[in-house]
């Protein structure tokens, strides 16, 4: 009997929807997306779970919805993580060659990346993901050192890590579909996965991922993932801000942001005004377009000056030859990518799947869940061609990311 293919599920549970893709895995280890569903998301704020049980049957209804599309069952899934509880840290460490004749073996491999991951965490925390830096050989950076010669081996790791409850949390939001998670992918990674190529991870790029309720960044220099972080405003605080600022409602708000919201500020003539429904109905009303502008553009501004805080010296434009890569559902805001340049010094772009997605995919909100499906991809072909280890405890595999 010929075994059927392997079907694997990507899963975002973001603040705004549920976004499921389920991709079959062939024997010529290609992937086809076979499989779509979304749901409204319920009973999470910022990338945390809040109400367990609302979550539960929103991701339901959306793993529900790919199955019945796909016309099959889901393996094993990958999920996405994002939120403000998450935080890292950079540790290196460096090793003599302990070879007589100077040559690097796999022991001071293994050895210099143990030192460099061993920092111990605040009680109550795990490591989601370590993100390793390009390898140095004396002080030269080396893709792989094996069997090279030299004296000195360092390595460094950037370390995401989160409370326990949290992570915990939206695991098990999928196991009450009686799914394991079979690994945990940071957001901003899966973006950078499916949006950035080699060749602008090398030159140096920053993929900021701009959800509902979350930004997500990842920083890439010379080929590889140097830092990571999560900033917890979206696109719903620039919905909230209308709100609260010309007192309407969150759906007139929201309404008000798709239709005339930008990045940055354009209308000169601060008397133009825009209607709120525009059927002149009884409670339709008008507003200042150039207010409204100025309203998200402040809330983008923001967004962008705090990563770029965040970032602190571990991002210069000199170092970032690729620039910015914009995506998400809040990356389609007119103007969004002219505030980024002015704040990061850089150019920026709204990133654009790769060929083979379907035009239905090719929405920027499907950045994140498209990355992961690919993410899923590698992960398994890098288990395929060699074991990876397992990390303790009941969370499942949580892996080291090389």
């Amino acid at each position: 009997m010929i075994s059927r293919t392997k079907c694997i599920g990507a899963v975002e549970i973001g603040t705004s929807k549920v976004s499921v893709l389920i991709g079959e895995l062939s024997q010529s280890r290609t992937l086809h997306i076979i499989g779509v569903g979304e749901c409204q998301s319920r009973g999470v704020i910022k990338g945390a779970v809040v109400d367990f049980k609302a979550a539960s049957e929103a991701t339901t209804a959306a793993l529900m919805a790919a199955e019945q599309n796909a016309g099959t069952h889901i393996d094993e899934v990958y999920l996405a993580q994002t939120g403000g509880h998450l935080e890292g840290f950079y540790n290196e460490a460096a090793v003599n060659v302990s070879a007589a004749d100077n040559m690097v073996s796999e022991l001071d491999i293994d050895t210099v990346c143990r030192l460099a991951k061993s920092k111990n965490l605040p009680e109550g925390r795990m490591v989601v993901h370590h993100l390793r830096r390009p390898y140095r050989l004396d002080g030269r950076i080396v893709p792989d050192p094996m069997h090279l010669v030299g004296q000195r081996l360092e390595a460094g790791y950037w370390t995401v890590h989160g409370p326990e409850g949290k992570i915990a949390d939206n695991i098990h939001v999928i196991r009450s579909f009686s799914l394991n998670v079979t690994e945990l992918i940071l957001s901003s990674m899966a973006a950078g996965a499916i949006l950035a190529t080699p060749e602008d991870r090398q030159n140096g790029v920053l993929v900021i991922d701009v959800g509902a309720g979350t930004t997500d960044f990842v920083l890439y220099r010379d080929g590889s993932a140097q830092m990571t972080g999560v900033v917890p405003v979206g696109g719903g605080h620039l919905t909230n801000d209308i709100s609260l600022g010309l007192r309407l409602t969150e759906g007139q708000a929201e309404k008000l942001k798709l239709r005339y919201g930008r990045g940055t500020i354009v209308t000169k003539d601060r008397s133009e005004k825009v209607w709120l429904n525009g059927d002149f109905a009884i409670g339709d009303r008008q507003f200042s377009r150039h207010g409204i502008e100025q309203i998200t553009s402040a809330r983008v501004w923001e967004i962008f000056e705090v990563v770029k805080k965040k970032l602190g010296p571990a991002f210069s434009p000199e170092k970032t030859a690729a620039g910015v890569i914009l995506t998400g559902g809040t990356a389609k805001l007119p103007g969004i990518d002219e505030a980024a340049a002015k704040v990061l010094g850089v150019q920026a772009r709204l990133g654009e799947a790769p060929g083979w997605v379907a035009e239905n995919l090719r929405d920027p909100g499907f950045s994140g869940v498209l990355g992961l499906l690919q993410y899923g991809l590698s992960s398994r072909a890098e288990t395929a061609s060699a074991p990876r280890r397992k990390a303790a405890g009941w969370v499942g595999k949580l892996f080291a990311i090389a």
